[in-house]
């Protein structure tokens, strides 16, 4: 769960939105643990919002370092597409989000609390960089995650 654009007009009346993601393993595996960090997992998600606000599907790559055996950080970068405001939708009191596809990035930081499970706390921001539209503010989200490995 994440709260959609908390400080913005998308997160007016706290809107909230249910994010899944598939994050996959690395294509290949390094000799030692540093150069493994440089290795990045692929990961496809979705998020859909509960007002009919600015809902997205994203695919990208993501890299995981550890801190401790237990807590780790986690970056992300991709793309995403979303059905949000852009020049085909005049009428919408949807976020200003430019065109689509958008740039998504995240990060999170997490505790694994099992083999299997972990709990992450997350922010996510979609963009268009300024390719498309001087008005794209961006849609920033925040939340929690919880993880299980197969």
């Amino acid at each position: 769960m994440s709260a959609q654009d908390p400080w913005g007009a998308e997160g007016r009346d706290g809107s909230a939105n249910l994010t899944g993601e598939i994050l996959f393993a690395k294509p290949f595996t390094a000799s030692d643990l540093f150069t493994s960090y440089f290795i990045p997992r692929p990961h496809v998600g979705g998020s859909l919002n509960f007002d009919n606000r600015t809902s997205f599907a994203y695919a990208g790559l993501s890299w995981t370092i550890d801190v401790t055996p237990n807590v780790f950080v986690e970056g992300s970068f991709g793309g995403a597409i979303h059905n949000g405001k852009d020049s085909s939708h005049p009428l919408s009191d949807r976020q200003v989000l430019g065109c689509s596809p958008l740039f998504r990035e995240s990060g999170s930081v997490g505790v694994r609390l099992s083999a299997n499970w972990s709990v992450m706390a997350t922010v996510e921001h979609l963009t268009d960089g300024g390719t498309c539209s001087d008005e794209n503010r961006g849609l920033t989200n925040v939340g929690a995650r919880v993880g299980y490995s197969f």
